[in-house]
């Protein structure tokens, strides 16, 4: 069996999913693998890397925070605070599913392995 990675993405200081936030995936080198938008939910609506094009490796998921935070009436004063929020993260697993959560809010943001 294939691993496969999913993530979501929960606004905290509002108390509900990010809906509308897009996100980037990248592979140790840099190049762009990937780039969804959350749904309703504040997830995509596949894995952000599939069964079919999955590796063990290092990855950065890059959670483009600012624009979500502007649409959404909580950006404050510019330059934001947070505007991108990198995640560089390790699969080693290549049948595991990974999950990266990010819990966000305009100040700060926590992420941890999820199931």
């Amino acid at each position: 069996m294939a691993g496969y990675l999913t993530t979501h993405v929960l606004d905290t200081a509002r108390g509900c999913p990010a809906a509308g936030l897009r996100i980037t995936l990248r592979d140790a080198a840099g190049a762009v693998l990937a780039e969804m938008v959350t749904n309703a939910d504040g997830r995509t609506d596949a894995p952000i890397l599939p069964k079919e094009s999955f590796a063990p490796g290092i990855y950065e998921l890059i959670f483009h925070a600012g624009d979500y935070l502007r649409a959404t009436g909580q950006a404050g004063d510019e330059p934001l605070f947070l505007d991108q929020v990198p995640i560089r993260f390790g699969m080693s697993d290549a049948g595991a599913h990974y999950h990266v959560p990010l819990l966000l809010s305009p100040y700060g943001y926590s992420t941890y392995r999820g199931s």
